[in-house]
């Protein structure tokens, strides 16, 4: 069965510091009547369309197929309701794992979120200096929950 294994957390980008090959992301969302996620990502010059289960834990199932960017750009146009996740992804290597931190534009412009894949949820990993909070659990920090309640609408 295919897994995603992922825990996510908020940081700190001063201490981050200067990120380098970013590739900007747009992402819609198919409606379900359950807490199946169906998206259709363009990633640079690619695009994906990705089946997701219900999260248990940090594990859920994930299916995830390459499709041409035309499909993509239709997928999101006609099928996706409402607006677009939009946000620039950065690859940083950690002690032998690489985060994936994003920064969002848009209506969740100030959300900056690092996100890290494990192959199994017991694997030991070393939490970078920048990082300042888990929200692995926090159903709002899921980018198809930044849909109906975007960042600029949470109280700072």
């Amino acid at each position: 069965m295919a897994q995603e294994i992922e825990r996510k957390f908020l940081i700190d980008l001063v201490e981050l510091g200067s990120l380098e090959g970013g590739v900007t992301i747009k992402q819609g969302y198919i409606s379900t009547s359950d807490k199946t996620v169906v998206r259709a990502r363009i990633a640079g010059e690619q695009a994906f369309l990705t089946i997701k289960g219900e999260n248990k834990g940090v594990t859920r199932s994930e299916f995830e197929y390459e499709i041409p960017v035309s499909d993509a750009e239709q997928i999101i146009s006609e099928l996706c309701n409402g607006p677009v996740v939009e946000k620039t992804r950065y690859l940083v290597v950690h002690s032998g794992h690489t985060w994936e931190v994003d920064i969002f534009l848009g209506d969740n412009e100030g959300l900056v979120v690092a996100e890290i894949e494990l192959t199994s949820e017991g694997e030991s990993f070393e939490i970078p200096h920048w990082v300042t909070v888990e929200v692995s659990g926090d159903a709002k920090y899921y980018n198809s929950s930044l849909l109906d309640n975007p960042f600029k609408r949470w109280q700072k």
